[in-house]
């Protein structure tokens, strides 16, 4: 063997060995030197709910996870000590929310963070989050008030108390306002964290294998520049998952029908958020589109009304406006009361609608009004100063239609206010009952007792058709109804109650109004029901977590039992089922963002992306528009409207065709469910 040939081999040796190095294999390292200072993004609140909006995208590595309205904006990109930091500056007040940006990916499991970090006063907990699922699942390193902390965290076993498992702690003197550094290292089970001059800890722990890494702070904390890194051969196992990953769900991607656009019309001066309502108007068997415009007497969204109504079909045609449009008037953040129903049976739709304190029927085609009266007077007999009903009458906060009295057509109104009270009318506007309860937002009604009258689901009370109250929770289950449905899950049992309950989290219960499910998971809204999984029996549902933990999606199966859950981005969604491929697998539609919207199928994969076509995405509705069973999507923003349909529409033969809420009950808190069924 000649001496060339044995050195090239230690060469070779040596070479192979300073790749092994962790220091070589760098997964994230950023000094923030990108982001301009000054806040990391504006105040989005309630918008985001089930609006894309740009304000909460992420900026360069970073994403937002978690905010509530008391600390709506709090995250800053700053210079403390001659170095850009992430600076969060609000006090928390809660305990079952913490303020978290996160970075890099959910398929990174053995690596080693170098950062620093610094409390700016010393009552509340900051440091890192680490092997991050979403932001109430992960390990959290950090200290408060002179100890320092190594924990697991995971959900909550009851309302507002978060579940933490403390792996380890020990007393540590820092200063206010200097540099902690501190080196986590997770590597399978086993976790060590250390502090420059103060403790080391060392765990095992076996609940997350892999995950982000992020930045907690429940008071005012900076956080430094931040290395993570791993292992090269880590690293190759991270990047052959995550292009294995990416390959699986391109595959689904391509054998899909691809969106197209099918119309678009403009909507200047008088477009909207999510204030749209769709239905035939002109009496040709048409899908038509009612805007509505809304101006906010406050306090927040608790006052809210009509204020221009403009009917128009998807070629573009205004059929008739009521008042005044005003292109500042084009947000909503709560449900106002107007749809599109045929109210009579009659075969031809009216447009039923509260405005200037009264409830009206107009004809469709024509927005004339057919006949009106006063809305209910503010109950108590006085408006309040600063509640939700500070006028004579009720502004109308949504409206529902159900058949209360056995005519077999869904003609009795249901008319609620924002939280407190419900009143129930025939189609000529003659009273029924009225009550009070916790309303929550939208209500679900269901033959329950088979008797051929509806029974109504609002809230956490289940009213009878004359409006008895059968049950209610109100006094065992706090917060409000964000979503609500009576379904059979499995067509052989008898129907349940699902109930997305905001911060009391998602639950089930029987039709006796017994809970058999409660899940303490965060701020829970916009649930959906279909069929989303062909491998499981009966029907799946999805839901969306918003204030406090944002994007946390949880998909259930037909015994309303958690299967998955996952975080693909930091939006509320209205989780809209989607039959886009004409198979009995229906999607989820999240929203028509290029870069992070989509439609996902029941195993949490991203099956369908959007065109980088200009079309807007900030609101988004799903509906089968051209007739050929299938969905088309709908994508909007204040100026203007595009429909999409499918590469190969219009489509002919067998293909599924679910059954649907109805669109004259369609609302921004709707549980909407999708019920198998097929067009032949």
């Amino acid at each position: 063997m000649s001496k060339i040939f044995i050195a090239l081999v230690i060469i070779t040796v040596l070479i192979s060995a300073s790749h092994q190095n962790p220091e070589n294999s760098i997964l994230l390292s950023d000094d923030y030197s990108g982001l301009s200072r000054g806040p990391f993004n504006s105040e989005v609140g309630a918008h985001m709910e089930y609006h894309y909006v740009p304000e909460g995208k992420p900026r360069g590595n970073w994403a937002i996870s978690s905010f509530r309205s008391n600390l709506p904006a709090s995250w800053y990109v700053r210079e403390i000590n001659g170095k850009k930091t992430l600076w969060q500056k609000g006090v928390n007040p809660n305990n079952h929310w913490h303020p978290i940006m996160v970075a890099g990916d959910e398929l990174w499991q053995n690596y080693t963070i170098k950062t620093s970090f610094g409390l700016l006063e010393n009552e509340k907990q900051s440091g890192i989050v680490f092997r991050y699922q979403n932001d109430r699942c992960y390990y959290f390193v950090g200290v408060k008030q002179n100890v320092a902390y190594l924990k697991m965290v995971k959900h909550a076993t009851a309302f507002h108390k978060p579940f933490e498992k403390e792996l380890a702690s020990q007393p540590f003197e820092y200063k206010v306002g200097e540099d902690i550094n501190v080196t986590i290292e997770v590597n399978g089970n086993h976790i060590v964290a250390s502090f420059e001059n103060g403790p080391s800890f060392e765990a095992i722990d076996d609940t997350y294998d892999q995950g982000k890494v992020g930045f907690l702070a429940d008071g005012p904390a900076y956080f430094g520049a931040i290395e993570v890194s791993s292992s090269a051969q880590d690293k190759t196992k991270f990047e052959s998952h995550r292009a294995e990953t990416n390959r699986e769900e391109q595959s689904l991607r391509d054998k899909n029908p691809k969106p197209v656009l099918w119309k678009s019309i403009k909507t200047k001066d008088f477009g909207v958020g999510r204030n749209l309502r769709f239905g035939d108007l002109t009496k040709d068997g048409t899908i038509d589109v009612l805007i509505g415009q809304v101006v906010h007497h406050g306090p927040k969204d608790r006052n809210s009304e009509l204020s221009c109504l403009t009917a128009m079909t998807f070629d573009g045609e205004k059929l008739w406006q009521i008042g005044k449009p005003d292109p500042w008037k084009n947000n909503l953040t709560s449900d106002v009361a107007f749809q599109i129903h045929d109210l009579d049976n009659d075969g031809v739709n009216e447009v039923i609608y509260c405005m200037n304190q009264k409830l009206i029927v107009a004809d469709a085609s024509t927005g004339k009004t057919k006949y009106e009266i006063p809305t209910p007077l503010t109950p108590g007999g006085k408006p309040t100063s600063g509640g939700q009903n500070i006028f004579e009458r009720i502004l109308g906060d949504c409206l529902y239609f159900c058949d209360l009295q056995g005519q077999g057509y869904d003609g009795d109104i249901i008319l609620k206010d924002r939280y407190a009270y419900v009143w129930a009318f025939d189609s000529k506007l003659k009273l029924l009952w009225k009550s009070e309860c916790n309303t929550g937002h939208y209500p679900y009604a269901y033959d329950v007792d088979k008797d051929g009258k509806d029974e109504l689901m609002m809230g956490y009370t289940l009213f009878d058709d004359n409006g008895d109250k059968l049950w209610s929770l109100d006094k065992t289950i706090s917060d409000h109804a964000d979503g609500v449905a009576i379904v059979k899950f499995n067509s052989d049992e008898e129907p349940r109650l699902l109930c997305a309950a905001s911060d009391e989290g998602m639950f089930f219960a029987d039709m006796s109004g017994n809970v058999t499910n409660h899940y303490y998971i965060g701020h829970v809204q916009n649930p959906a029901i279909a069929n989303f999984r062909d491998d499981k029996p009966g029907l799946e549902s999805v839901s969306v977590n918003y204030w406090g933990n944002q994007g946390i999606i949880h998909l259930y199966d037909s015994d309303n039992k958690i299967y998955h859950e996952f975080e693909p981005n930091q939006y509320g969604s209205m989780c809209l089922p989607l039959n886009w491929t004409g198979k009995s697998e229906e999607f989820y539609l999240l929203n028509t963002n290029v870069d992070i919207g989509g439609a996902y199928d029941g195993r949490g994969r991203k099956v369908l992306d959007f065109p980088d076509d200009g079309h807007p995405d900030m609101c988004n509705a799903v509906m089968d528009i051209t007739g050929d069973s299938r969905d088309e999507i709908v994508t909007w923003d204040p100026n203007e409207i595009w429909v999409y349909t499918q590469d190969d529409s219009p489509k002919s033969g067998k293909l599924y065709k679910p059954k649907r809420n109805p669109l004259y009950n369609y609302s921004n808190y709707q549980t909407s469910v999708s019920l198998p069924g097929w067009n032949e």
